[in-house]
């Protein structure tokens, strides 16, 4: 293996004529820590395409989990279609809007697909327009169930990249993420107490 990456190695670093590992300084990688930061990072990949002008609305995007989940929810109403497997499902949420108890441990977050859409409809929309807008009565209790603190809601997916590094998530587990892993801080602390509860 070192034979075959040594010379891919040795060509892309002349290409960005950079020195060191391969992969260093290339792509990051942050902990997800709670459901908090995984609807955060969920909202900001899926709305990539939209701030960058590629697409006008999330489900006109290609290559997100958003416009395969609508895909999938549209052929769903003529005929029945199973989950792709590389999509994680939403809880099932019953008439009174909470997140059913469920045995199977792979459900993305506990919160239905439909709030999700909503969600990132109504944060896509803020961001696009440059308004911060008044935040739906019926979003409310998602962003206080995931601990996020709607004020800075938009702020917080606007400069996702810049605010966290290594690890995202409510400052508890910040906390705890740093001391499980022996070290003083991680960077992402102040925008942790700003953005979650």
């Amino acid at each position: 293996m070192r034979c075959l990456n040594e010379p891919i190695a040795r060509q892309a670093n002349k290409e960005d004529k950079c020195t060191g590992r391969f992969w260093e300084g290339r792509f990051k990688s942050q902990a997800l820590l709670d459901d908090a930061a995984l609807v955060s990072c969920m909202a900001y990949v899926d709305l990539n395409p939209v701030r960058a002008a590629i697409a006008q609305t999330p489900e006109d995007s290609e290559f997100t989990s958003f416009a395969a989940r609508v895909e999938i929810q549209k052929k769903s109403v003529s005929k029945p279609e199973p989950q792709s497997q590389w999509l994680l499902p939403f809880a099932e949420t019953k008439k009174t809007g909470k997140p059913q108890a469920t045995q199977n441990a792979h459900v993305c977050l506990p919160i239905s697909q439909e709030e999700y859409f909503e969600l990132v409809d109504w944060t896509g929309r803020c961001i696009r327009d440059g308004k911060r807008g008044a935040i739906p009565a019926h979003i409310r209790p998602i962003l206080q169930r995931l601990e996020i603190k709607q004020d800075n809601w938009i702020d917080g997916i606007q400069h996702y990249g810049n605010h966290f590094y290594k690890v995202v998530g409510i400052m508890r587990h910040l906390l705890e993420e740093t001391e499980r892993q022996g070290r003083k801080w991680f960077k992402g602390q102040s925008a942790a107490r700003l953005l979650y509860q």
